[in-house]
């Protein structure tokens, strides 16, 4: 596997741990029963990392769209796996920045990943 493979499935998995955070010493098996609930009941940093769940989620489809063009188009490996990393590496940013409330630093990280994202449809080829 390539560096860009392991960014795709790290990035797979962050938002994963993202819920886990927001539920640590919080969610209990009772709670399961209505996790929507107790989610809409979350507040401060917890509901923060859930939305840094979400936003995780919403992210995926560009990176996994970027990647398959990137490889169609043969574009060289060490490129597509920098900018991989540097996807996740701005995404990891994001979410520390997402749950320490700094939105300001939050938005432009999510603009950096965005553009690596938007970068890996134009190497190659």
């Amino acid at each position: 596997m390539t560096v860009a493979h392991y960014c795709l499935l790290a990035s797979v998995m962050l938002p994963l741990v993202c819920a886990w955070i927001a539920k640590a010493g919080a969610f209990t098996l009772r709670d399961n029963h209505d996790t929507r609930g107790w989610q809409a009941r979350q507040a401060g940093w917890r509901a923060r990392a859930l939305a840094a769940q979400a936003n995780g989620f919403e992210a995926l489809p560009l990176l996994l769209a970027g990647l398959l063009v990137a490889w169609q188009r043969e574009a060289p490996q060490p490129t597509v796996d920098l900018l991989a990393a540097a996807f996740l590496g701005c995404r990891v940013v994001y979410t520390a920045f997402y749950m320490a409330d700094l939105a300001t630093l939050r938005s432009l990280t999510w603009v950096a990943s965005v553009a690596c994202g938007v970068a890996l449809f134009f190497v190659g080829g």
